[in-house]
């Protein structure tokens, strides 16, 4: 319950960045140097496969989701770190921050979902080769792309409707940008509603997708040590997708899945893996072991010179 002597809030601080300038000035740079490279990275990605007719498959369609997804995370929240490093005050309003979380959200949730689509797509292309162009068409593609967008902004922004947060008296955050869970433990009243709904979403779009991915790959394992040609080639199209599975899974799950009385602030580093790092080595997990993006470039680079 709120109480009367207690200030409404407006705005946030954000205090999760060391005060030492040497840290700083190293942050500054690092961040700057993350968000260039996960921009450069993920949109030459998408340009890539846009501009190579032989990459116009599902796979690749998915890639390029995948892609889009990692620079708006990025955008989200990454200029704002860059800016609060050296800024005095580090505020956000309360509307900025509610807005940065939900559409953290919306993309975290896509993302989760998005990568159980493409375990899905490498089963049936491994495990169903002859049927794969039937199930996984141009159609079925379009119509997942568009649930999973449209479903996830849906499923992420009604909470906040329906329970809008309100917030009096600390306004201090210790974390470098505005996360749910460190924000929660600053609203007034009960905050049962959303404790609750965070526990149910990664039911749903974290360890039920992970558990479908996990079934995904046993199930490609297993056809594929039944082949004796090709294993190779079968398997390296799936380690990628395994490495950032791994990566962001891992994180996520650490942060979201852990009860709330058990969460600390050392935890604020783990948005960093999922929200900075993941981003960034995206690109180059699936370019440097996949040969179709490796050749694929190339052939951009060759035809890019002869018009020189």
């Amino acid at each position: 319950m709120m109480l009367g002597n207690q200030t409404h809030v407006t705005e946030f601080i954000l205090t999760g960045f060391s005060q030492s300038l040497e840290i700083r000035i190293f942050l500054f740079i690092l961040f700057l140097t993350l968000y260039v490279t996960t921009i450069f990275g993920n949109s030459l990605l998408i340009f890539i496969v846009i501009v190579s007719p032989r990459m116009h498959t599902p796979m690749y369609y998915f890639l390029c989701h995948l892609s889009f997804i990692d620079v708006c995370y990025s955008s989200n929240s990454l200029p704002k770190m860059i800016i609060d490093i050296f800024s005095k005050k580090k505020s956000i309003s309360v509307v900025g921050c509610l807005a940065q979380i939900n559409v953290g959200l919306f993309l975290g949730e896509t993302e989760c979902i998005l990568l159980a689509v493409m375990a899905y797509d490498r089963y049936i292309a491994i495990c169903f080769p002859l049927h794969y162009t039937t199930i996984i068409n141009r159609r079925v593609c379009t119509n997942i792309a568009v649930i999973l967008w449209v479903g996830n902004l849906l499923v992420s922004t009604i909470p906040m409707i329906l329970k809008p947060l309100v917030f009096c008296g600390e306004n201090k955050v210790d974390h470098f940008v505005c996360e749910i869970i460190a924000i929660l433990s600053l609203a007034c009243g009960d905050v049962s509603f959303y404790t609750t709904t965070i526990f149910v979403l990664g039911l749903f779009t974290l360890l039920l997708p992970l558990g479908f991915i996990v079934v995904s790959y046993v199930c490609i394992i297993y056809s594929v040590l039944k082949i004796r040609a090709g294993r190779s080639r079968a398997f390296s199209t799936c380690v990628s997708h395994l490495m950032v599975v791994t990566m962001y899974y891992g994180a996520t799950i650490t942060m979201y899945m852990v009860p709330a009385d058990t969460f600390s602030s050392q935890k604020k580093y783990l948005a960093l893996l999922y929200g900075v790092a993941t981003p960034t080595l995206n690109p180059l997990i699936y370019s440097l072991r996949n040969s179709d993006v490796k050749d694929a470039f190339k052939t951009f680079l060759y035809k890019f010179y002869q018009v020189l």
